[in-house]
């Protein structure tokens, strides 16, 4: 078995992966606030960890590997969408129009994401089944001191912690004095946060011991890991921009609620991503979700193959010309990989990659040589674990090949008839034509191939045969 060697943050270092029981392998990775579309940096912590999720499939097998990505599905954000939409006249209950929309949204994600070649976890728990656990876990937190009730909230106590703030290696001190804390009156601590919150008359809410409510954003996480996962577990991902306060309020309160489990061994976090150099923002027109790529025409395998191609913990760059050069790359790699048969397994070197903290680019590289190479097989096996073969070659590929096919025998014939004339004008001027549509022509003695170039334009070719 290949040694999987992976960055902890926790640790701030690279360790050899042992997971508690190799039997059943434990992933647990936040998911999105089902309030709107996701966005391109959504899709960054899924193909990550949808990567970790092969590797550890085909090392420990399909069956010892359990992973978990949450919805949250109780948020400020639904509540103002769907008030949003009783004030534009929408039809039904505040309490409807926010299923409706959870429920429209995670169909979205969903469909994004397979787009994007993304498995489904193992456990896609939702945050509002299991509203019973967290104020279970809550209740255990205040009678063990570690949080407390006040004005309707429950709060968890930041200083009964000790170690509060090694994950993010920061200090409660400095905490205080370096960031937005909120200040409220009921709090004993500007540090504490909120594990219980009260809802108004128009909100969802629950009942708990401190009154109609509803959950903090930190116990979610908690109460689904330990029902699922169990108190101790191997991975816990996010992206960066999770690790403070959500993964260190996580681990707290998990740590306090049961202090003889260890939580997460291995936290992983993704760095965050940029278009075309610059932060994604509305304000700066660079801001795409998933699904206005994929409405574009980019192919979800593209945007797959951009995104992998530089480390996780490294920030991702989106530009146009990387999609055009992935798609490009992608369609030589489709054409090889059809005609091999599933017969062997990824090739060794990116199954060391793979395991070098996943350092997909290094296996992209890899690719890039079995192509090369023209080793159909391994190239074939290797695309599979890197997510790129799950459904077989895909339509965008195999239509511009059929769209070509007709182009290839009609040249073939202009050939076959200069041959016997000399006169080679008409066999000169099709293949220009196709060479300024953006297609490859190469002409031997056993035949003509027609083959999609990497600025191939279908439109072009309108009005050729």
């Amino acid at each position: 078995m290949t040694i999987i060697r992976l960055h902890n943050s926790k640790t701030r270092k690279k360790e050899d992966f042992r997971p508690i029981d190799a039997n059943n392998v434990r992933i647990y990775v936040c998911g999105p606030t089902v309030y709107d579309r996701a966005h391109l940096g959504n899709a960054r912590p899924v193909l990550v960890f949808d990567t970790l999720y092969r590797l550890l499939r085909h090392e420990y097998g399909a069956g010892h590997v359990t992973y978990v990505r949450n919805f949250t599905d109780v948020d400020d954000k639904i509540n103002a969408e769907a008030l949003r939409r009783q004030k534009a006249g929408a039809p039904g209950t505040l309490e409807d129009l926010i299923h409706e929309r959870t429920e429209e949204t995670i169909a979205w994600y969903h469909a994004d994401m397979d787009a994007l070649g993304a498995l489904r976890p193992n456990h896609e728990p939702r945050a509002t089944a299991y509203i019973g656990q967290m104020i279970a876990m809550i209740e255990g937190l205040i009678a063990s001191g570690h949080a407390y009730a006040a004005d309707g909230h429950a709060l968890f106590r930041v200083r009964s912690y000790a170690n509060y703030g090694a994950l993010s290696g920061r200090s409660v001190d400095d905490m205080i004095a370096g960031a937005r804390v909120e200040v409220a009156p009921f709090k004993e601590d500007p540090m504490d946060f909120v594990l219980w919150k009260p809802s108004s008359g128009e909100e969802p809410g629950w009942d708990s011991p401190w009154g109609k409510g509803r959950p903090g954003w930190h116990i979610e996480c908690s109460a689904m890991s330990y029902e699922l996962l169990g108190e101790s577990f191997d991975i816990h991902g996010g992206g960066l921009d999770l690790q403070f306060p959500h993964h260190e309020n996580e681990l707290a309160q998990s740590s306090c609620a049961h202090p003889h489990g260890g939580f997460a061994s291995v936290w992983m976090h993704n760095e965050m991503l940029q278009v075309e150099g610059k932060k994604m923002s509305k304000s700066l027109g660079n801001f795409f979700t998933v699904r206005d790529l994929l409405d574009q025409g980019v192919p979800g395998e593209v945007i797959r193959f951009v995104m992998l191609s530089t480390h996780y913990r490294k920030p991702m760059d989106w530009t146009a010309e990387k999609a055009r050069e992935a798609q490009a790359t992608l369609r030589k790699w489709y054409r090889q990989a059809a005609e091999a048969l599933d017969n062997t397994d990824p090739h060794p070197d990116v199954i060391a990659a793979l395991s070098d903290d996943l350092n997909t680019a290094g296996a992209l590289a890899q690719l890039h040589q079995l192509s090369h190479a023209n080793d159909q097989p391994a190239l074939r096996a290797s695309m599979k674990i890197m997510g790129f073969l799950d459904g077989g070659v895909p339509d965008w590929v195999s239509a511009d090949l059929a769209l070509l096919a007709p182009f290839a025998d009609r040249l073939e014939a202009l050939r076959a008839k200069a041959l016997a004339t000399k006169d080679f004008s008409a066999v000169d001027h099709l293949k220009a034509a196709l060479v300024a549509a953006g297609a490859e022509v190469r002409m031997s003695k056993t035949g003509v191939e027609v083959d999609v170039g990497p600025e191939f334009d279908p439109a072009k070719l309108e009005g050729l045969l």
